[in-house]
């Protein structure tokens, strides 16, 4: 441990050289002194100075070997209490030159890091911290070099020798020369507190969820530290009363001051009931003012967590949550029992009157009320509904399954409340039937008891009809009752999605017509669009049932052949081209000829994405009219940009229909 004892060493050194000067100085004298021309009295005093120097110096010797041999003794006993102190510390000790390598180090720091001494002493710090925590160790080295510190005490993390980062505690020291002040190497004491970070992390976390819990649900907290010199509130809490964060801390009987006078005296008696102990909790609602001086009712809930020895208040928690719409809705239900027994029969007049069927049942389920038009819808008079099972009534089933609407009461556990459908088909005696809009919603009395429902309906037939015919209208070309381009695209993504998942193999097919211009410059639009059908009805014919046929635009169309394997397309397009080559279309007695160029592209797992699909299948269309018109071209399963610019890789007309 050559860094323990070199000082003792350099200070045994020059008190040696000391000693030795002065051992010499004496010997000079007692040999020079017979030579020089002196008295007897002179030269006997010289004598027994030099002799006193000597006796001196060989006692000062003494002195001195025994104290070199008390401080080797000293420094052995040092070196062994580091040693042991270093090698028997719970936490990781390392020394560390000012080129950042592991001197030394214990086997705990070793096996905090899941080394050994050798390979961990063979590391620099660099290459054992984890890399976003580097410019720690830099700038603290640098610090020490430029002596602007002694010591330092950080967190970091550390990187085990299998990977995974852990976070340590640094405290360390410099060591310096005595003389020069030059840093020698750092002495750092390193403990894990891994568990600590991650539960500190844990805890910052649920913090985190349980602010965003209490803001989500809008209410604010407020917090009494008597210890602490008085109230907190959180911001949630001063914003309901319009004041900035921080604005209302402190003064813990502020909030009463800030009370409705009608209110104060009875929330200071909940409040003086919970600090003395006669309630668990201090719950009460209340209206507090806003800065800009309106009125918030507020429900305020909290407890004592804290008192010392004499009962008195430390500290106590609370929320408080603004409930002013529920106290407005609960004075308008207040208005409107009380105005209830004037409104029992203007309702009923209205229900008689409004253009919605109203049926009501009691909690057994029969009818007790039926207006005309509910009579007229269900083909069913009120004479005769009265008293019955509302099955025998009323019965509604599901448009899609076909499945009937059940109307039964909550259950208990269940919140009463309204069921709304809007795809109700109601079946009448004589088996015909409506599309109606249905609101069902149950009648619970005053004691929160189930008495019966309320069942609101109407004829939906005209407006179910028209969304039918605008969805129809959404997804179909106008012109020729084709798909259109948005909705054969969806299509086109789901097939390429199931290809990718299931497997199977599709054929898009990129119809463009040739000579179609003619038409449109000879006979005009309606001679164009009239031919467009007819194209659109061949497609139809020549290709089966489960192949999608939809118009792109103008005079494109695009067919995906979901039946039959990949030799169909060929085949199938050549059908095609023929169809329309042989449709002998006339327009105010002029014939007019046309034809097809198709290109091919198969929709298969690996065949990319639509657009690139549809973007081969174009390309080979381009091709086929290259070629000469009213023929086939294939794109191959993959090709490159340049491929595609070409056109793809074309098929022969008469290959492509065989």
């Amino acid at each position: 441990m050559a860094w323990l004892n070199w000082k003792g060493l350099r200070a045994d050194r020059h008190a040696a050289q000391g000693l030795l000067a002065v051992g010499l100085v004496a010997t000079a004298v007692s040999i020079l002194l017979p030579r020089l021309e002196l008295g007897a009295d002179a030269l006997r005093l010289c004598l027994q100075i030099s002799v006193a120097i000597t006796a001196a110096t060989l006692f000062l010797s003494a002195l001195f070997i025994h104290r070199i041999v008390d401080d080797r003794r000293q420094i052995a006993e040092s070196e062994q209490r580091f040693r042991r102190a270093m090698e028997d510390s719970a936490i990781g000790v390392a020394i560390v030159g000012l080129d950042g390598r592991i001197q030394q180090a214990n086997p705990a720091f070793a096996a905090m890091l899941g080394y050994s001494r050798a390979e961990i002493e063979a590391l620099t710090f660099s290459q054992i911290t984890h890399p976003d925590d580097l410019s720690i160790g830099r700038e603290t080295m640098m610090n020490v070099r430029k002596g602007r510190i002694s010591s330092y005490h950080f967190e970091k993390r550390y990187l085990r020798k299998d990977g995974t980062p852990v976070w340590a505690q640094l405290a360390g020291s410099v060591i310096r020369d005595e003389d020069t002040g030059k840093p020698l190497y750092l002495v750092s004491q390193i403990e894990d507190i891994d568990a600590r970070r991650q539960a500190e992390a844990r805890i910052a976390e649920a913090e985190t969820r349980w602010n965003f819990a209490l803001t989500s649900a809008g209410q604010g907290i407020w917090s009494l530290d008597m210890r602490k010199g008085g109230t907190t509130y959180s911001e949630t809490w001063v914003k309901m009363l319009g004041y900035a964060d921080g604005e209302l801390d402190g003064d813990p009987d502020r909030w009463l001051t800030m009370i409705h006078p009608d209110d104060r005296e009875r929330v200071a008696e909940a409040d003086r009931a919970h600090l003395a102990g006669e309630t668990a909790f201090f719950e009460a609602e209340f209206r507090m003012r806003h800065k800009d001086g309106h009125w918030v009712w507020i429900l305020d809930r909290g407890k004592v967590i804290e008192r010392d020895g004499e009962g008195r208040l430390i500290q106590a928690i609370g929320s408080l949550t603004d409930i002013t719409e529920r106290k407005e809705a609960e004075a308008r239900l207040m208005v409107s029992a009380a105005m209830l027994a004037d409104e029992k029969e203007r309702l009923r007049v209205t229900l008689q009157s409004i253009g919605d069927a109203v049926i009501c049942t009691d909690a057994a389920n029969r009818v007790t009320f039926m207006n005309p038009v509910a009579e007229k819808l269900t083909g069913v008079d009120v004479g005769e509904a009265m008293g019955k099972v509302l099955g025998h009534v009323y019965w509604a089933v599901d448009e899609e399954s076909g499945q009937r609407i059940g109307l039964t009461r909550p259950s208990t556990s269940e919140r009463p409340h309204c069921d709304q459908n809007t795809r109700a088909v109601l079946v009448r005696r004589d088996d015909t039937r409506c599309s109606i809009r249905q609101v069902v919603s149950p009648m619970m009395n005053d004691r929160d008891e189930f008495c019966g429902l309320v069942i609101v309906f109407q004829d939906f037939t005209d407006a179910r009809a028209l969304q039918r015919q605008l969805a129809y209208a959404a997804a179909h070309d106008a012109l020729t009752g084709l798909a259109n381009r948005s909705s054969f695209i969806r299509t086109m993504e789901e097939l390429v999605d199931q290809c990718r998942l299931n497997g199977g193999e599709h054929q898009f097919m990129f119809v463009d017509l040739d000579h179609f211009k003619a038409v449109n410059d000879t006979g005009g639009h309606a001679a164009g669009d009239a031919l467009l059908k007819r194209v659109a009805d061949t497609l139809r014919n020549v290709l089966g049932p489960e192949d999608i046929v939809a118009r792109l635009g103008g005079d494109e169309f695009a067919v995906i052949l979901k039946s039959g394997a990949a030799a169909r397309g060929p085949i199938a397009a050549r059908s095609v081209i023929d169809a329309i080559r042989n449709l002998n279309f006339s327009w105010d007695g002029r014939p007019h000829s046309i034809g097809a160029s198709i290109g091919l592209a198969p929709i298969r797992a690996g065949c990319g994405e639509v657009d690139e699909i549809i973007a081969r299948a174009d390309a080979a269309c381009y091709a086929a009219k290259a070629a000469g018109r009213g023929c086939v071209s294939a794109a191959p399963d993959e090709v490159s940009s340049e491929d595609v610019s070409k056109g793809g890789v074309r098929l022969p007309p008469l290959a492509a229909a065989s």
